[in-house]
């Protein structure tokens, strides 16, 4: 019976979410400086946005390791894709139509990560579940799917505002909508297993008591944080730090982070049984931490470009392979582990970004000391790979 699903359509709906995640995830931080200058939100406030976002999806993973199994997968992978899509529409009228844009922003921000935060959770176990070979390789090609879809994002939206302006961006949100309402279908008729059989997976109490989970914790703070840190400041750090137009810097800035990022994803789901994948964890971190160095210290635009270039190759693995690393070491772990993995990646993906908009502000609104402190968190990761590789 098994062999005769369809499991291709769960993979092709997998995809289509982390895409979606993708949109919702870097569609807004485009607009960082549109906001800026349309609204007059500052860079203290526009830290909010991801900060909000990320702290959205930290709740929702949190609320997933207890209610998901009651409700079941397939409602669940559903409605996060019509909170996205609605998130998403609700961005291009509900703002304007606040007294204060900013709230606005920040509801809809909200609406959209609370269907992001369920993608999150759900499409990494959904994959897991299904009875491909190499699955190592498989996570790393599945979350790859985020790149693509943060490349086509800063790709599609670049060549919009040329032709149409930045200040038609709402009619570009409701075009981004069209991808998750589109996958709907796809998740009600795709099939789903379950990760762990009814009964046998270990509950919250029991992961919080085992130590080397929270090894796993701070891992995965550190890779969200390696990785949102960069991407969501890439495009105002190139325009306002480096100087280069928006276009060229989300070409090269935004874009080029997302594309190496595939394209190390893409690489170890092909390659990824012939690589030991703690060090490449490893070497990726001293990688990262360089690219941070030089993005900080870039003295021409050129030098800040590579930076961000190397800094989404580096961070590639991270996410993907702390999750593999995770569920190797704990096959029990069930939708419990992968929703608290997902809330410490999110933790992360809130704290890094945060601190590197307040960092800027205090710095005298200077992106470049912002990113400088970033560094923290590869250097942390690194540790934390080579305390798992001693155990």
């Amino acid at each position: 019976m098994i062999e005769q699903k369809n499991y291709q359509r769960t993979k092709q709906a997998c995809y289509l979410g982390f895409v979606t995640q993708a949109i919702v995830a870097n569609f807004a931080p485009l607009l960082f400086l549109t906001f800026y200058r349309t609204y007059g939100i500052s860079y203290a406030d526009l830290a909010l946005i991801p900060l909000a976002f990320f702290l959205t999806q930290l709740v929702v993973d949190f609320l997933c390791a207890k209610f998901v199994d009651r409700i079941g997968y397939r409602k669940s992978i559903v409605i996060s894709q019509i909170l996205a899509g609605a998130g998403l529409l609700m961005l291009a009228f509900v703002p304007d139509l606040c007294p204060r844009p900013f709230t606005g922003i920040l509801f809809c921000v909200v609406i959209y990560a609370i269907g992001s935060g369920l993608i999150e959770v759900l499409c990494s176990p959904i994959i897991e579940a299904c009875p491909f070979e190499g699955k190592a390789g498989m996570m790393s090609l599945l979350h790859s799917f985020y790149c693509w879809g943060a490349t086509g994002t800063i790709l599609g939206s670049t060549v919009f505002f040329l032709i149409f302006g930045a200040e038609n961006w709402r009619i570009l949100a409701c075009i981004w909508a069209v991808v998750p309402l589109y996958n709907i279908y796809n998740f009600a008729v795709c099939p789903i297993e379950p990760i762990v059989s009814k009964g046998e997976s270990m509950t919250i109490s029991q992961l919080l008591k085992t130590k080397i989970f929270w090894l796993f914790i701070v891992l995965m703070v550190c890779a969200g944080a390696s990785e949102l840190s960069m991407a969501q400041w890439a495009s105002a750090f190139t325009e306002s730090a480096l100087g280069v137009s928006k276009t060229a810097g989300d070409l090269l800035g935004a874009c080029g982070f997302a594309v190496f990022m595939g394209l190390s994803r893409v690489w170890y789901g092909k390659y990824g049984e012939k690589v030991d994948l703690s060090g490449f964890m490893i070497a990726s971190g001293v990688l990262c931490l360089c690219s941070y160095l030089l993005a900080a210290f870039a003295k021409w635009p050129v030098m800040g470009l590579i930076g961000c270039m190397l800094c989404g190759f580096s961070v590639g693995i991270m996410w993907p392979g702390s999750i593999s690393i995770s569920s190797a070491r704990l096959p029990r772990g069930g939708t419990a582990l992968f929703a608290l993995l997902a809330l410490s990646g999110d933790l992360g993906g809130a704290v890094g970004p945060a601190m590197v908009g307040e960092v800027s502000h205090i710095m005298g609104e200077n992106i470049q000391a912002g990113i400088l402190a970033g560094i923290f968190f590869p250097a942390v990761l690194v540790l934390c790979v080579l305390l798992l590789r001693r155990q």
